[in-house]
Parts: C-alpha cells; structure tokens; sequence
C-alpha cells in the first residue's frame, strides 16, 4: 500500500492551505502539502522532502493528527502531520497555484479535495486551542 504523507503546517494559530493547480481534474481544490512516501524513507524524511519540494521551506514534523484516510480507488493511505516550518523562511508556491493561512473560522472558506476535508475538521480544536493561547 503507498502511503501519502500530509503538512499541517500551523503558525500563529492558522494552518497553511495549498491551491491544486494540476491536475486539471483537481485544479482549484485546496490540500494539505505533502506527498508519496519514497522506498526506503520515514514518513518524516518525506514529509520535510515534500515541503521542500512544494513549498521552499524545511518543517519540524510533530504529532499525527486525525486517522489515516483511505485514498478512494487507489491503494493508498493519507496520514496528516502537524508541521511547524523550521526558520525564517516563507512559503512559496511552488507547485500550487496559491496559499493562504486559514485560521479555525476560515477553514470553511475554500474548497477542500475529499481526502483532507477530515482533517480539516480535526484540525479545528486544535486550531482554536493555539489561537486562544495567544491571547
């Protein structure tokens, strides 16, 4: 079974979203970054890989959040990571055709691939949580 690894990257309470732009089945819904997991690699080595790749920017990989998520006809898994990005740098779409933060009220303002929508919605205490830590 191949197994996708996903960033929620979090910062000051927001998580980041990522505009697909390919392919065109998929243009214009929104994920987290991240990508296959390369034989022979953690899930963490292609976590950091993949955010690099995608976004520019190298990420400290912390706990799961959410359950794996079953890829529809594929043979494949999704699991999320909560990721903060390690530094000053900011990220870059690379791949994608746009990035925003979002914070827990937010999340609901793009349009979610399938796959991550169960995430979003584990992602929301946590979110508010970080959020109302900052006050």
């Amino acid at each position: 079974m191949t197994v996708i690894v996903g960033a929620a990257i979090i910062a000051d309470g927001r998580v980041l979203a990522c505009e697909r732009a390919q392919p065109a089945a998929l243009a214009g819904q929104w994920e987290f970054p991240g990508g296959k997991v390369d034989p022979g690699e953690s899930e963490t080595e292609a976590l950091i890989r993949e955010c690099v790749e995608e976004l520019e920017v190298t990420v400290i990989v912390g706990d799961r959040v959410g359950a794996d998520i079953r890829l529809t006809g594929r043979d494949a898994v999704l699991k999320v990571f909560v990721a903060e990005i390690d530094g000053p740098a900011k990220p870059r779409a690379v791949e994608h055709s746009e990035l925003r933060w979002l914070g827990a009220d937010e999340l609901d303002t793009v349009p979610w691939l399938p796959a991550d929508a169960p995430i979003v919605d584990a992602l929301r205490p946590l979110l508010s949580a970080r959020a109302a830590g900052r006050r």
